[in-house]
């Protein structure tokens, strides 16, 4: 194999798709990127079992073929190289010569032949969706994907689509975020769990415009592609919690506010927070007026805002984390939150829809907290 190909593009390529590569593999091929010519372009994958990545770029082609390098080197080479062109040519016994100007490597590969497959799925079904729907979608929910594998279904986002709507939910036990959108008309009604770590990924690939993007869905793998890259993920496996059950559909308290006044306050309380000191943010909402406080060996916070209250007077605590998390993603500059008491899940909505609904769970407080 010889190829000729722009810095700039190739450099790209290899650190989007490094991110599906493993950084430790019984499997020395899966520590690589894979490269293949085909026609005029040559294709850069990553793979790690769980997710991979592939992506074409125009390059000359001088003679055909395949090889796998090793990921870190590959990248560190071309971010380094000190001309707009880069030259990989591979001989007969996987040595890959690497020119650019005057650098020239020259470093041992492994045969493609010993990469192993991508998964092919038999799409049972697909949909289409805008990057930037679909962007800000997975924004609004990842922050409650849990981070422990105590329940591995909870590392993952459920994509839950019918009736031309497509729904993602992410719960971790502390908090639950669900943002519903409209999509083009589709028979499609399949539910799925995608790892956050492939929507991670997916964030970072796509683009903010309203490129299409189309989503096939087998029985243990999706396919997401876009222009310019195509992605494969399992799905993880189990019972996703019935959100819909989850979601308390009462209320005794109907609260309506400045999301920047609720975070700019939550932020003043939680300066007396720190990694060893933790306490509680103790909200007393009554009289149109919010309350925010917090206590710890370091100190007092006290903060106020204004607040449109309905309904009963509400005292409530939370970890400051969760509840930051939570506000800062709702995207919108007033919210509407419904609460039923003191231990009942804060709910959080958008001030005239329900296009999200995030559900941040209390902590009971002291009476001298």
């Amino acid at each position: 194999m010889k190829i000729t190909c722009k810095k700039q593009n190739l450099l790209e390529a290899v650190l989007n798709v490094q991110h599906a590569v493993s950084s430790k593999s019984c499997l020395t091929a899966l520590e690589g990127i894979l490269i293949k010519t085909y026609g005029d372009e040559i294709l850069l994958c990553g793979y790690d079992l769980e997710l991979g990545i592939t992506t074409k770029i125009k390059a000359d082609v001088h003679e055909e073929g395949g090889i796998v390098l090793g990921a870190k080197i590959l990248s560190d080479i071309i971010r380094r190289a000190p001309d707009d062109n880069i030259t990989i040519a591979v001989d007969d016994k996987l040595i890959a010569t690497i020119i650019s100007g005057t650098s020239k490597f020259s470093i041992i590969g492994i045969s493609k032949d010993d990469y192993p497959d991508l998964p092919e799925i038999s799409s049972l079904s697909s949909i289409k969706i805008t990057s930037n729907v679909l962007k800000s979608m997975i924004r609004q929910t990842i922050f409650a994907v849990a981070d422990t594998d105590e329940k591995p279904i909870n590392t993952g986002t459920l994509f839950d689509i019918k009736n031309s709507e497509i729904t993602l939910v992410s719960v971790d036990g502390y908090r639950l975020a669900k943002r519903t959108e409209k999509i083009p008309e589709t028979d499609c009604t399949v539910k799925f769990v995608v790892p956050g770590k492939t929507l991670n990924e997916i964030l970072k690939l796509i683009s903010d415009n309203d490129e299409e993007i189309k989503i096939s869905v087998g029985k243990k793998h999706i396919i997401l592609k876009t222009e310019n890259y195509c992605i494969v993920s399992r799905l993880l496996e189990g019972d996703f919690l019935d959100y819909n059950s989850a979601i308390p559909v009462d209320k005794t308290t109907e609260l309506i506010m400045k999301t920047k006044d609720f975070i700019e306050s939550v932020e003043r309380a939680s300066l007396v927070i720190t990694d060893r000191l933790k306490s509680p943010i103790r909200c007393i909402f009554s009289d149109n007026n919010a309350k925010i406080s917090c206590i710890t060996s370091l100190g007092r916070a006290n903060d106020e805002f204004q607040v449109e209250i309905t309904g009963e007077d509400l005292e409530i605590g939370f970890n400051n984390k969760y509840l930051l998390d939570a506000l800062k993603n709702t995207d919108t500059d007033q919210i509407r939150v419904h609460v039923s008491g003191p231990l009942s899940p804060f709910k959080i909505l958008p001030a005239e829809n329900e296009s999200f609904v995030f559900l941040v769970l209390p902590v009971r407080l002291k009476a001298d907290e």
